[in-house]
């Protein structure tokens, strides 16, 4: 490493254990890598320790980036400013390989924690800008991840991530993916993530939110999306609940996209439950969501594919109003689901507005 990656050693000597159950690294005692454009980021990660922060200058980098290190800090200089791109003449290493921009990477028995990345543009990946999986406490803020081959920011098999103030524009899936797993048939468990002030813009969906339980996704904005977000279950127990969904922002999700095997096309769908339960969809505005898609309307209990019912649901107090082909539709048999004190003009069967 050389001597303009460090800029300074906060404390002369720092301990910190990583692991199941370690505790957040101190701030006062950490070493601060400064990376400039044409230098290695993937270096100064290498060479870092639990509690170090690592400064991206600005400028473009081209490299992916494998963060395996709990309690690290990756910063750039703005999301604006500092951009990582994929690099054309070399795919070193898992995640470049894999087509990916970050991976924050760990283990069941040993997650990797308290990992921040923020303030920095992902834009290119043949696969995902920014994938974590076996992490506990992510947190990435202010950044934009964008054109990107399937997802913008994914997360799986992990908790208590928080994902605010964000930017996912053009992925060619969802721009916030978080699940279970990616790659097999499972029960939902308890992920306690946030979603919380981010911009979702001309994905294919804006967010999935796919076999969780306790999930918040509150006062984003998503236009411009064949749909705005999408709360996916199974036949598979515990089944997706405790999600709670509030404050957001949900407009013009027009584009179409084309079926895929596992989904009809899209158009005009903007908040999608599917093999949901007990949860919450509240004090959402939802306007102008047009489409004759399936799944087209502003707040649409649907059909699941692997039969999987909406079951006691709470719909209340949101402004849906223009959506086709209804405001408030519910396609499935489910019991116990509740639409109250919504204002819309159309409902799927007639009379929950």
């Amino acid at each position: 490493m050389t001597k303009r990656q460090i800029a300074y050693l906060a404390c002369t000597a720092a301990v910190v254990v990583s692991g199941v159950g370690a505790a957040a690294p101190s701030a006062d005692c950490r070493t601060v890598h400064r990376v400039n454009p044409g230098e290695s980021i993937q270096k100064a990660v290498n060479t870092a320790k639990p509690g170090d922060v690592i400064v991206l200058s600005p400028g473009t980098y081209h490299e992916s980036v494998s963060i395996t290190v709990s309690g690290l800090t990756l910063r750039g200089a703005s999301a604006r400013s500092t951009v990582i791109v994929p690099d054309a003449a070399s795919a070193a290493g898992t995640c470049a390989k894999a087509g990916n921009g970050i991976c924050v990477t760990g283990t069941k028995s040993k997650p990797v924690e308290h990992v921040t990345v923020r303030s920095l543009t992902l834009r290119g990946f043949k696969k995902n800008g920014l994938l974590a999986t076996g992490t506990d406490r992510l947190r990435v803020v202010g950044v934009t991840s964008e054109k990107n081959g399937q997802w913008g920011i994914a997360q799986e098999r992990s908790v208590r991530g928080v994902f605010r103030h964000d930017t996912v524009e053009a992925n060619g899936d969802a721009g916030l993916f978080l699940a279970n797993t990616i790659d097999a048939e499972e029960g939902a468990p308890n992920s306690k993530a946030v979603i919380s002030n981010n911009r979702l813009l001309g994905n294919r969906i804006g967010i999935t939110v796919r076999r969780l339980r306790n999930v918040a996704v509150d006062h984003n904005e998503a236009t411009g999306n064949c749909a705005a977000m999408m709360l996916v279950g199974d036949e598979n127990k515990p089944r997706p609940s405790a999600l709670k969904v509030r404050n957001n922002y949900v407009h013009d999700n027009n584009k179409y996209c084309a079926a895929t095997a596992r989904l009809p096309f899209l158009q005009g769908s903007g908040i999608v439950l599917t093999g949901v339960e007990d949860s919450l969809v509240a004090e959402n505005s939802i306007e102008d969501n047009v489409g004759k898609a399936p799944m087209s309307g502003g707040i649409v209990l649907a059909k699941n594919f692997k039969g999987a019912l909406n079951q006691r649901n709470e719909i209340r107090d949101n402004l849906v109003m223009g959506n086709g082909s209804a405001d408030l539709a519910s396609q499935d048999k489910g019991k116990g689901n509740t639409f109250r004190d919504n204002t819309c003009a159309v409902s799927v069967p007639a009379g929950m507005c």
